[in-house]
């Protein structure tokens, strides 16, 4: 899988999708409301975030958010200890170097066998994200 085919995946899968770009990341929200994305792409390094080595061609890092069960289920734990992994290997599910406490987890460049198990990562996060902005505007 190549970045322009998982973006394209995630705006045309998933309904009400936004999309926003900054930092060399494109952020993936549900709705207008573009407080938390449930997905990221991140295509370069940068002065924040060198840890996955994304300079390299044709690497690119996709970050989802999860539930913590899920989250779980993949690393054992809740909490992990993210020094133990080299956030530079391709196509390999890990947490995020960053955000591993708000349960986001990351591959580099996912393989198109390895994207058949992210489709369904990345459909829990849509509809975590849904909810969330569901019940933030059910009010308005």
């Amino acid at each position: 899988m190549n970045e322009p085919s998982v973006a394209n995946y995630i705006t045309n899968t998933f309904p009400g999708v936004e999309t926003t770009t900054n930092f060399g990341y494109t952020f993936f929200f549900y709705g207008s409301d573009h407080k938390l994305p449930f997905a990221t792409l991140a295509s370069s390094d940068n002065d924040y975030d060198r840890i996955s080595n994304l300079d390299r061609p044709g690497v690119f890092r996709l970050n989802i958010g999860v539930s913590q069960q899920t989250f779980q289920s993949l690393f054992g734990t809740a909490k992990v200890e993210v020094g133990s992994y080299d956030f530079s290997v391709l196509d390999v599910i890990m947490p995020h170097p960053h955000y591993a406490q708000q349960y986001f987890i990351c591959v580099l460049s996912p393989s198109e066998a390895k994207f058949e198990r992210i489709r369904a990562l990345l459909a829990e996060a849509y509809d975590i994200a849904v909810r969330r902005y569901t019940r933030r505007n059910k009010n308005k």
